[in-house]
């Protein structure tokens, strides 16, 4: 209903389970799929792996109810492309669909915060410097787009901030997922935490 409501954005199927989502993104070749975690025969979590493993694979944004879904961890991990709050504003619902599509994801301040605790509790120091190691192929340029990253800024504002064009944003943001082996947004911005690149 929410999103039927733009005039810019067109829902094209609605399914019940994730088996059925996966069937139905191979018929359909959505820009974006909204995907709970919670659904009958094949989970969300399920769903989005299967999804993210086609060819030309839609964005997913995963909705959660976070403080019982642990597994949206996980479902980051497996190439979603971030997560919203089943309570989350319409006006931001379709924001982050709009992001999606455009390549960009949207996480909650509150949310990513949430998230960057949880992946640097556990033996933070040992991690920190895992993740260091893993940004030395970074130039100078890519570590401060890596930083703007996690500070949760978009193409556009990380131009701005740099003084760069957006073109050269993303190329900058095309070579981090090459060189960190990263297939979205969160998880760059993980890495940044994970180094104390951002606190």
């Amino acid at each position: 209903m929410i999103l039927g409501t733009a005039p810019d954005l067109a829902v094209v199927g609605e399914v019940a389970d994730g088996a059925a989502a996966l069937e139905a993104v191979q018929r359909l070749h959505p820009a974006v799929v909204l995907m709970d975690l919670r659904m009958p025969k094949m989970d969300g979590l399920a769903a989005t792996a299967a999804i993210r493993a086609l060819p030309d694979p839609p964005a997913v944004v995963v909705l959660t109810t976070f403080d019982t879904d642990d597994a949206v961890f996980r479902a980051l991990e497996t190439g979603a492309t971030g997560f919203l709050l089943k309570d989350t504003p319409p006006p931001e619902l379709l924001r982050a669909v709009r992001l999606a599509a455009a390549g960009d994801a949207m996480l909650s301040p509150a949310v990513t915060r949430r998230v960057i605790d949880r992946y640097t509790a556990e033996d933070r120091s040992s991690r920190r410097r895992a993740a260091l190691d893993e940004l030395r192929a970074l130039t100078e340029r890519e570590r401060e787009v890596l930083v703007e990253i996690g500070n949760g800024l978009a193409n556009g504002a990380i131009a701005t901030r740099l003084h760069m064009s957006e073109a050269t944003v993303k190329t900058h943001v095309t070579h981090l997922f090459e060189k960190l082996d990263a297939t979205n947004r969160v998880q760059l911005a993980i890495a940044a935490f994970r180094a104390g690149l951002v606190e």
